[in-house]
């Protein structure tokens, strides 16, 4: 069974797909696909805490992507594989409300079950890097 905080992800994660593949509103996104989820309101506040998150912080986040994965453009990395990094570097560098390994460990979860062949190892790669930031503070 997934667990509340997991579907919250996928939903945030869903919402900036579809934002960054076709052009829709971030937020309407989320809402219409809360919509039709059930999903508790601590988990569509999460979901929304999570997307707001990523949005308000993409250019920094897109910064430390293309910073501990310099051989692709941001842009050339696949749609879910930079929506995933998005979402965990979010949570490890700004939210910073779950342990970093949780966060990485969410993201290979997600890469897994939507990523491509080698979206796990690549999304591990770039977080691992990304987590030294952290463990150097």
């Amino acid at each position: 069974m997934v667990g509340v905080r997991r579907k919250a992800r996928i939903l945030a994660l869903q919402a900036l797909y579809e934002t960054d593949s076709v052009g829709h509103e971030a937020v309407l996104a989320l809402s219409r696909l809360l919509a039709n989820k059930k999903l508790s309101e601590e988990g569509a506040a999460f979901a929304g805490e999570l997307l707001r998150g990523v949005i308000r912080h993409k250019e920094e986040i897109d910064q430390n992507i293309q910073r501990y994965a310099p051989a692709w453009p941001v842009e050339q990395i696949p749609t879910i594989d930079r929506n995933i990094l998005r979402l965990a570097i979010f949570e490890i560098l700004f939210d910073k409300k779950v342990p970093v390994k949780v966060a990485i460990n969410e993201a290979v979860e997600l890469a897994k079950r939507f990523g491509g062949d080698n979206s796990p190892r690549f999304v591990n790669g770039v977080l691992g890097s990304v987590s030294g930031l952290v463990v150097g503070e």
